[in-house]
């Protein structure tokens, strides 16, 4: 197989193999602990939605053996992951028991599965929830991992569920996902002006607690995690073309876990372009360095990008930034995912990644150059690999902007 094909597919099965072989290896080798048939622990809360069987698939809610209330939600808090260590994180989620329910899409709309009921209340809250499940026998002891979603441990298929507590539901997930009436697009956007975080919002997606009542379903993890990030960003683009245009030229960058970001702001009218450079040894690349971009104008994007879930990640926690200081810049981003990004943790590390770089102070710049010369001294890659491809910086060439 090319490496390329690797990088675009990250597991989707285009090769044609039943079983992704690089993500075989993960499970293969990771060492989990032998269970019962009887789980039970505080959900973080968690919830996960498959895609295989579409429309039938196979949903539940995600619980940790024997962890408390007090202890639970670092399993299923991507902002507070940044800092450890690749095996960290995996030993963490792989305590993640998966319990499925087999479920067609459309049964979030009439709510007769009592277990749907169940792992609706969950997802709504807030903080851990307590959960016991009994399993038809003890669950398959793999690992699943993702480009999107964050690896998760093992699944069984569920006989019985209980939440043992009342959950903790904000008021703003109560209403929202009780108003049947509104639209799940506006029903996110209001979400997440109401300071809930995106990771809850993925959860009532895909759950199917958002939208009309004759139109809500159950959408797939993978998929609920890029349509909210890219719901969002429209919005935020859309309020962004009434801001004005940023002054000076600023860069912005943070590596973690292998993934190395340099964001460039341009003050011009809003667009947007990614830029990824898989070194060699890193999880999908194979032996060779492989380069890809995408991007979009001031109109948006028309078509789904060709960097798959990333891309959306990567966009939105620019566009926080940006809304966050009223303003708005043509935005260029490389990521240079290192051989230390040696297994699939899911997009939050491109959006966490992102937001931890435009928390920090930018450097500016009065040109272009001089800012690219910045960043290319923290770029492995050879300047010459993969400039030609940053399409967005053509127009900025000889560009003197001074700084305000």
């Amino acid at each position: 197989m090319k490496p390329s094909l690797c990088i675009v597919c990250k597991g989707k099965g285009l090769c044609g193999r039943p079983k992704c072989p690089i993500l075989s290896k993960f499970q293969a080798t990771e060492k989990l602990p032998p269970l019962g048939d009887d789980v039970f622990g505080a959900s973080p809360p968690s919830v996960f939605v498959g895609r295989m069987g579409y429309p039938n698939i196979q949903a539940g809610p995600l619980v940790p053996p024997q962890i408390s209330s007090s202890d639970a939600q670092i399993y299923d808090s991507p902002q507070e992951w940044l800092n450890r260590g690749i095996e960290d994180i995996i030993g963490l989620r792989s305590n993640l028991v998966r319990s499925n329910i087999k479920l067609n899409i459309k049964d979030a709309r009439t709510l007769d599965n009592k277990f749907l009921v169940k792992t609706h209340e969950l997802a709504m809250a807030d903080t851990p929830v307590d959960t016991e499940v009994w399993f038809v026998k003890p669950p398959k002891r793999e690992l699943r991992f993702d480009d999107v979603f964050a690896p998760m441990g093992p699944s069984g298929q569920i006989k019985s569920l209980d939440i043992t507590e009342n959950p903790s539901v904000p008021q703003s997930v109560d209403r929202l996902t009780s108003d049947t009436d509104a639209l799940a697009r506006d029903a996110v956007v209001e979400l997440h002006g109401s300071g809930i975080s995106v990771y809850h919002i993925y959860r009532l997606f895909s759950i199917g607690l958002l939208g009309k009542q004759n139109a809500r379903r159950l959408v797939p993890t993978r998929w609920s995690i890029t349509a909210t990030d890219d719901i969002l960003g429209k919005k935020l683009i859309a309020d962004l073309r009434d801001m004005p245009i940023l002054g000076g030229i600023k860069v912005f960058s943070s590596q973690k876990l292998g993934n190395r970001f340099e964001i460039l702001l341009l003050p011009r009218i809003f667009s947007f372009e990614l830029m990824e450079i898989w070194q060699p040894k890193s999880v999908w690349a194979g032996d060779s360095v492989w380069i890809g971009a995408d991007r979009e104008g001031y109109d948006g994007k028309a078509t789904y990008s060709n960097l798959g879930g990333g891309y959306y990640s990567a966009r939105l926690g620019v566009l926080e930034y940006l809304e966050k200081i009223r303003k708005q810049a043509s935005v260029f981003i490389v990521r240079e995912i290192l051989p230390d990004y040696w297994a699939p943790l899911g997009s939050w590390v491109i959006q966490e990644t992102v937001k931890d770089a435009m928390a920090r102070r930018p450097k500016e710049f009065e040109t272009v150059d001089e800012a690219l010369i910045d960043i290319t001294t923290r770029i492995r890659t050879p300047t010459h690999r993969w400039k030609h491809e940053a399409k967005i910086l053509d127009d900025f060439k000889f560009q003197i902007c001074p700084i305000r």
